[in-house]
């Protein structure tokens, strides 16, 4: 992953790998953000894609996500 640049830890307070969040500027446009998980599996989208996530995240709409299902 040496042509990935490191933007990201996502949680940082463990040594089990945890997500991260990279660009690959060598990637074509639409698969140049990597996402990371701690399984060695590997999410890549566009900016555009991954814009449109933070601004979601910023919004307010995945809140849901981080609730309980009983609450």
């Amino acid at each position: 992953m040496d042509r990935l640049q490191h933007i990201v830890t996502f949680c940082g307070n463990c040594d089990c790998g945890c997500p991260e969040l990279f660009l690959d500027h060598n990637a074509p446009p639409e698969r140049r953000v990597v996402i990371t998980d701690d399984f060695g599996q590997r999410v890549q989208m566009s900016l555009a894609q991954f814009r449109v996530i933070v601004e979601s995240a910023k919004e307010g709409q995945l809140d849901d996500v981080l609730q309980p299902a009983n609450a």
